[in-house]
């Protein structure tokens, strides 16, 4: 693995990494991410044996956020965690199916959603999937009868002449269709028309998460590949996950900088409601939303703040007239796959306990959250509708 070296060595030791690491505040396994991850990183280098702690970081980039030094430390950690792996992978099978979705979907594809559905649900297999380390309490998504990218296919666009692609993410893709069918539409109001390669699959986050970097790898070359035949055709690349974009802004060029450079392609992607928020600022992108069409909650992505463009969705919302204002109450918890893992999900529902009392006390009639597993969390545990931004804004705008 010919990743870029992090100079642990930028480390201060100032500790104000652990002080906002909200694993680390809710278990003791964890010592933080500056003990397991530029401090041992030393003692990695010398060859040492790997703190089996390591496998309790759960990539949310808190740390990456808080480090005034500018350390990629969660990078740090999945770089230590890849390489750990690639000896032993402890938990090789759970981790493969909460990290392969997109595969796992092609592989069931036949079934209908409502037997695979039916299936998950079944006590007997979430007892099954329990022994394996899925916990049989974790909030699992739910397959749509049809993905994103089929839908599209069939979808009657606005021929205006620019196009744009939409990089969908697995979630979109897979459970959530709709999400990218409002922006899809959001995009049509501003003048554009969407295409969605077949060639797009997993960007790779959860895969890097459980350790399989090389799987992240072939899928890293196969996306890039893509994204530059549209960069070359001056189409622009959209996502509306902020994991996805944040895997493609800065983990790309960190875990696999050989291959951007071979390829000589920009790897990142722009951000969906960034791009209609520019549109609306030219004019482009006009929407009639009534006032006093209640009020609505906005929870910011872990990953979406580690981005550092601010929060475009909760933006996008405010800039119509809507009224919702930010939860303020931290981490919901689930980080990609890491809430569904057997050994993790009791902590994963402790570190989101201050967002989910924020939310049961904030009578809002919605919470709007660009990324699909927050939402999954977050409904799972409250019972609150939740949707994204985009979604949120159609429904009000066609009310």
């Amino acid at each position: 693995m010919n990743a870029v070296h992090v100079n642990p060595d930028a480390c201060i030791a100032c500790t104000t990494c652990t002080v906002y690491c909200p694993v680390a505040a809710q278990t003791e396994a964890f010592p933080g991410p500056r003990m397991i991850g530029p401090a041992y990183e030393r003692f990695r280098l010398l060859g040492m044996v790997e703190d089996p702690s390591l496998s309790w970081c759960s990539n949310c980039k808190n740390c990456d956020i808080a480090c005034p030094q500018g350390v990629s430390i969660a990078s740090i950690n999945m770089m230590a965690r890849a390489r750990e792996y690639e000896k032993a992978h402890p938990h090789f099978l759970r981790d493969w199916i909460v990290s392969h979705s997109e595969t796992l979907a092609h592989l069931i594809g036949p079934v209908p959603a409502g037997l695979k559905n039916g299936v998950m649900q079944n006590s007997l297999v979430r007892g099954i999937l329990d022994m394996i380390g899925i916990d049989r309490k974790a909030f699992m998504p739910s397959y749509a009868p049809r993905r994103f990218r089929t839908l599209l296919k069939d979808l009657r666009q606005p021929k205006t002449g620019r196009k744009v692609a939409l990089f969908p993410g697995c979630y979109v893709d897979l459970y959530d269709p709709q999400a990218g069918l409002d922006l899809v539409w959001a995009l049509n109001q501003a003048g554009c028309e969407v295409v969605c390669p077949d060639a797009f699959c997993c960007c790779g986050v959860p895969m890097v998460a459980s350790g399989f970097m090389l799987d992240a790898g072939v899928n890293a070359k196969r996306n890039l590949i893509e994204v530059k035949k549209l960069k070359e055709q001056g189409i622009p690349v959209l996502t509306a996950c902020p994991s996805c974009e944040l895997m493609f802004r800065e983990e790309l060029p960190t875990f696999f900088p050989e291959l951007v450079s071979s390829l000589n392609c920009d790897s990142a992607l722009v951000d969906a409601q960034e791009f209609l928020l520019e549109a609306q600022s030219r004019g482009e992108f006009k929407l009639d939303v009534k006032p006093g069409a209640g009020r609505y909650l906005y929870h910011a992505p872990c990953h979406m703040r580690a981005l550092g463009i601010g929060l475009p969705g909760f933006e996008l919302l405010r800039r119509f007239g809507v009224d919702v204002r930010p939860a303020s109450a931290g981490c919901c918890g689930i980080s990609g796959s890491y809430g569904f893992k057997k050994e993790k999900h009791e902590v994963s529902i402790k570190v989101g306990a201050e967002l989910f009392g924020v939310v049961r006390d904030s009578g809002c009639q919605a919470v709007a959250t660009e990324c699909g597993t927050c939402r999954l969390q977050i409904a799972g545990a409250t019972g609150a509708e939740c949707r994204h931004p985009v979604s949120l804004l159609r429904s009000l705008a066609e009310r």
